[in-house]
């Protein structure tokens, strides 16, 4: 199986964001290959979208800390009340992400900054 770093490249995840008739599913997908993979200045654009929808959809949830990279991070229990999930389930679905994709999701305190 192609791995989904190797399955997009730049140019096509931006000709299916121009594209008018593109299902969501697909649009959804570029958007997290840019996020994931795509150059730093598009990456922080969808950053700081994401936050903008985070506190839109979600103002329950705040972030409690950040990464050193600046990534917001949010409290699990929180987290999977505003999903409508267990606390495991999205323990679970991170640690999937995270290993599907190579990334990191879930941080020791040491690794963050709290927010007093």
């Amino acid at each position: 199986m192609t791995a989904f770093k190797d399955e997009w490249n730049l140019g096509m995840a931006l000709a299916i964001l121009h594209s008018e008739n593109v299902d969501g599913k697909v649009w959804a997908e570029a958007v997290k290959w840019l996020f994931l993979f795509g150059p730093p200045t598009i990456r922080a654009m969808i950053s700081q979208a994401s936050s903008l929808a985070t506190g839109e959809f979600f103002p329950e949830l705040s972030p409690i800390g950040y990464t050193v990279q600046g990534e917001p991070l949010y409290d699990i229990k929180k987290l999977a009340e505003s999903l409508g999930m267990s606390e495991e389930e999205v323990l679970i679905k991170m640690a999937e992400l995270d290993e599907e994709h190579e990334i990191q999701s879930l941080y020791d305190e040491s690794d963050t900054h709290k927010i007093q």
